[in-house]
């Protein structure tokens, strides 16, 4: 038997754990045929769906080695207090980034106001949740959303996430709307900061990458969702040039695994740039951990401890093994 190897924990700084419901299922030829899925899907959540259904989620990210998440919620303030007791039945870490949805969707997911929005915010936190400000995306915050949440996000100190430039069409729409792209309207209405997280960016431009460095925020990638759903390829070459902090989430769930996330993640990286190492794997295991707690506002997250004598690290010296870990092995390395 070998001598115990531990990691830091790997953080999920993006879940939508409902959505595992959707594993497997051929949900329609581009991602807003697949949102029409979705959408079917969240009607029919009640709290009790919520409790037992995201308990099992949680449960199958604490066994791949994620020891904390953030749930982006948007289905629901009696869902959401489910979620956070979901989290605590399978021993995982919970940020509950509370959406808010102002337009569009279904009507369970909207809140009348901005004001009921944070009313809603501060219900949870009063109850002792850890919570997230989590505007669900420029199109379903009007501005004045947007810069009600900015300033409260601000002044009580909290992390802010945002989905923003996932989709093409996503883009044309805010550039109809407000004469600018979304991650320029993020940050005219106050909704970028160090402790803002911007979900995918895949499709960001040169300025809209210059404003998230220059505002110190960070940008959560996910890999095997963006694939699946056929979002694109996120410009990583510009993420890492300007030393925009990185998080990995499992967005969808369409695979619960750390590991698959940050290969994925480096295989993008060579194939955009013809090269190999382009992100070291020290850099890879530490933006799928601190860097998920810090988008998260964590300070403590349980760790892992992985198993050498598994077969896929057969051979491996103890040095090799965090490269081996991330270029060769699924998350049924993790024990615990």
């Amino acid at each position: 038997m070998s001598a115990p190897y531990r990691l830091p924990g790997f953080v999920n700084a993006h879940s939508h754990a409902f959505q595992r419901a959707l594993r497997g299922k051929v949900e329609g030829g581009d991602f807003w045929a697949w949102r029409e899925s979705m959408l079917d899907v969240a009607k029919c959540l009640a709290p009790g769906d919520v409790r037992s259904g995201y308990a099992a989620t949680y449960a199958e990210m604490r066994t791949a080695g994620y020891t904390a998440v953030g749930e982006f919620h948007y289905v629901g303030l009696a869902e959401a207090e489910a979620a956070v007791a979901a989290a605590r039945d399978a021993g995982i870490e919970l940020v509950l980034l509370l959406a808010a949805y102002g337009r569009g969707g279904l009507e369970r997911f909207r809140q009348p106001s901005a004001a009921a929005y944070l009313r809603q915010v501060e219900s949870l936190r009063a109850a002792g949740a850890q919570v997230g400000l989590a505007p669900h995306s420029v199109r379903a915050c009007p501005r004045d959303w947007l810069e009600a949440i900015g300033r409260y996000a601000a002044e009580e100190g909290l992390a802010l996430h945002v989905h923003a430039g996932e989709q093409p069409r996503e883009i044309e729409e805010c550039l109809a709307e407000h004469g600018l792209r979304p991650v320029e309207l993020l940050a005219e209405t106050g909704c970028l900061g160090p402790r803002t997280t911007v979900v995918h960016a895949t499709h960001a431009d040169e300025r809209e990458l210059d404003l998230l460095a220059e505002h110190g925020a960070g940008v959560c990638l996910c890999p095997t969702t963006e694939a699946n759903l056929g979002d694109g390829f996120p410009p990583l070459t510009g993420l890492l040039e300007r030393g925009i902090s990185l998080s990995i989430g499992s967005d969808s769930n369409v695979r619960i695994d750390p590991l698959e996330e940050l290969r994925q993640l480096e295989g993008t990286a060579r194939r955009q740039t013809l090269r190999r190492n382009v992100i070291p794997v020290e850099r890879l295991l530490e933006l799928g951990s601190s860097g998920g707690a810090r988008a998260l506002g964590l300070d403590a997250w349980p760790g892992v401890e992985v198993d050498l004598d598994h077969r896929s690290l057969s051979g491996v010296e103890r040095e090799d093994v965090p490269a081996a870990l991330v270029h060769g092995c699924g998350a049924d390395v993790v024990v615990s």
